[in-house]
């Protein structure tokens, strides 16, 4: 079975509502695993399918490197303006804006200042999977040596994450920077030792007090998708983000 094969039945089979896999089966099972080397890393590029991916999923990573003073940039790849599906053209503007906002606030925290937008459609990414490769291209073309892009997992089970993975996974081939993929949904729909997941390429984010308190902070400021709307539920409930900050960060290389 190719492991990087999309699962997007899997998320889809596992309603959010239902809870998913727990923290604490994560924790049992992540305690073997090694531990990512950020010694060759000089410098980061952290691409994000809609802005929040990248605080969840690598920003303590981030801050770490940051305080090396590592140069990372984020790259924005929609404005998450499809969030809520049923919105109107007017709030879905309106959310975009302060998506934007959120982002470049979490990057703040993180004492990065370097946040680009690529404004491609919000749920549409399968669509536009060749373009984002060619801008990633363009973003990681003469790199220094040793860089890194960590991007979202191309089996990560939503749609535009996986697309997001592809898309960098074949830009990473055609320039000298390392690809390192960071899961997002995958907490909520596979199992420990799942076949799905390419557990032997797996390696732990080890970061000290100092950059978890800086993601904290960061993933403080995305009140769009943590806060429910007057009309439905919020896209991240408490269950979600409690995961996300519990496991911690792990890629596959």
């Amino acid at each position: 079975m190719n492991v990087d094969e999309g699962n997007c039945s899997r998320f889809a089979a596992c309603p959010i509502a239902d809870g998913g896999t727990s923290s604490a089966a994560w924790l049992d099972w992540l305690a073997g695993h090694p531990a990512l080397d950020f010694s060759t890393c000089s410098s980061l590029t952290v691409v994000a399918a809609h802005p929040d991916d990248e605080t969840y999923g690598f920003g303590g990573a981030a801050a770490a490197l940051r305080a090396r003073g590592v140069e990372v940039r984020w790259v924005s790849v929609t404005d998450g303006g499809g969030a809520f599906p049923d919105w109107s053209p007017a709030r879905r503007t309106a959310l975009e804006a302060t998506r934007r906002g959120e982002v470049r606030r979490a990057a703040h925290a993180l004492g990065i200042d370097d946040v680009i937008e690529l404004g491609l459609p919000d749920g549409e990414l399968e669509s536009h999977e060749g373009a984002l490769s060619e801008s990633l291209v363009d973003l990681l073309t003469d790199r220094p040596p040793g860089s890194w892009c960590a991007a979202t997992w191309r089996g990560d089970g939503h749609p535009d994450h996986e697309a997001v993975g592809r898309a960098a996974a074949a830009a990473c081939d055609r320039t000298s920077v390392r690809l390192l993929e960071y899961p997002i949904w995958m907490w909520h729909w596979a199992q420990p030792g799942d076949v799905a997941v390419p557990w032997s390429r797996m390696q732990r984010v080890a970061v000290d007090a100092s950059a978890r308190a800086g993601k904290v902070a960061a993933a403080g400021q995305f009140h769009s998708q943590t806060t429910k709307p007057v009309d439905g539920e919020a896209i991240l409930p408490p269950h979600v983000v409690n995961r996300l900050m519990t496991v911690g960060e792990v890629v596959f290389v």
